[in-house]
Order: structure tokens, then sequence, then C-alpha cells
């Protein structure tokens, strides 16, 4: 299949995602779209050493994926080419940071590992929030919820001839 075929497929995919029938599908986006950002900004408001406190964060899309049937493995997939940009981001982190926070069978662990590794967990929540969002509401619902919070018009004009368009010129 051909990298056209596939971003058609994708496009396609994602529609028939959105237009399933659980319980999250048919909670009202407007709702969908305030507790996905409500998670987003809880999950970065961690601090960078609170890797314990972080990983009870996980439930809410492990919940939502079960919850909406959708499969966690399509969310990486779809993610691939993001998640290596979101890994990346904390790669210098055990370089900056070389203060030891503890020692674990010989193996010392630093503040720069730790914090690294709730950079890269902080941004997969993230994007599984988003990907959950997308994958849920349609993007014209997801459109009018947008407008609701007052983003202007043309921005989300913008976004909705932007994501029907880019189907349409893919066939």
């Amino acid at each position: 299949m051909d990298r056209l075929s596939q971003a058609r497929s994708g496009l396609r995919e994602m529609d028939e995602l959105a237009a399933g029938k659980s319980p999250v599908h048919q909670l009202h986006p407007l709702s969908k779209l305030l507790v996905t950002i409500l998670y987003i900004v809880a999950v970065t408001s961690f601090p960078k050493y609170g890797l314990s406190e972080l990983t009870v964060m996980v439930l809410y899309p492990i919940l939502l994926f079960q919850i909406s049937g959708i499969p966690a493995s399509l969310c990486f997939y779809r993610l691939r080419l993001v998640l290596p940009l979101v890994c990346a981001v904390g790669l210098a982190n055990p370089f900056l940071d070389r203060a030891v926070l503890l020692i674990l069978g010989g193996v010392h662990i630093t503040g720069g590992m730790v914090s690294m590794i709730t950079l890269i967990l902080k941004g997969i929540f993230s994007l599984m929030a988003s990907f959950l969002l997308m994958a849920t509401t349609p993007i014209d619902l997801l459109c009018a919820a947008l407008r609701k919070f007052h983003i202007p018009s043309l921005l989300t004009t913008l976004l909705l001839l932007t994501y029907r368009y880019i189907g349409l010129m893919l066939g």
C-alpha cells in the first residue's frame, strides 16, 4: 500500500473510531474536551522527580481505552512517529542532573534519570489523552466544543476545513 492510500486509510479509520457507540463516545464533546485539558494540565504539573505520583495518572487512559473499546496498540501505532520525539525531550537530563537520589543493587539512580522518565511519561500520557479525544469525538463536534471555549471561529473553521480537505485531496 502506498503512502497516499495509507494516509487516506488512516483518516477514514479515525472517522470510524469517532463514530463508535461506547459510553465514552456518547459523552458530550465539551465535557470530553474539558476533561482532556484538565488531565493534561494535571499530568504536566507533577514535579520533575514525582515519578511514583505520576504513575497513577496512567489509570485515566487505561480506563478510557477499556470503556471505549479502542485498542491501546492502535494509539501507539498512530503515534509511532511522534513518540520518539517525546522520548528525545528528556535525553539530556541524565547528563545534566547527576545527583544520586538512591542506589538500587549497586546501580546509582540519578535525578536526571528520574526526571527523564518523568518527562517521557508526561508526554506519553498527554498524547494518549489527546488521541482518545480525537478517537471518540467527530471533528465537527470537537470544533463546536472548541468554539464554546471561545476559541476564535477562524481557527476552528481552519482546523475543520484542513481536516476535511486533507481527506478530499488525498482522494
